[in-house]
């Protein structure tokens, strides 16, 4: 149950950062409202993970299926590129957290 604790979490983080461009800094009222409640809806499901998944494996996975996503996101919504670096980058961090998750002892399996 704490993996898909923390699916939401992550999910409604990437609803919440995209909410977040799309508000204008806070100057278009529906997309601040869908910001402010998926970034709580965020939080508390990321405590709710934290009761059996250490917070240092629950936020690397967290961060980099986040960074994934919200790119994908970007790319698709708001028709942001990103340059080779950039992909092998996050190709890197993709490795990580697998490797967090398919090797490491720490990981709540």
């Amino acid at each position: 149950m704490s993996y898909l604790y923390l699916a939401i979490a992550i999910v409604s983080e990437v609803i919440g950062t995209s909410a977040l461009k799309a508000s204008n800094e806070f100057t278009r009222l529906l997309p601040s409202l869908i910001t402010l409640a998926a970034f709580f809806c965020a939080f508390y499901f990321l405590s709710l993970c934290l009761r059996t998944i250490p917070v240092g494996i629950a936020y690397a996975i967290w961060s980099g299926v986040g960074i994934v996503l919200i790119s994908l996101i970007a790319l698709v919504l708001f028709d942001q590129k990103l340059d080779l670096p950039a992909l092998g980058g996050m190709a890197l961090i993709v490795a990580g957290v697998m490797v967090i998750n398919l090797f490491s002892k720490s990981a709540a399996h």
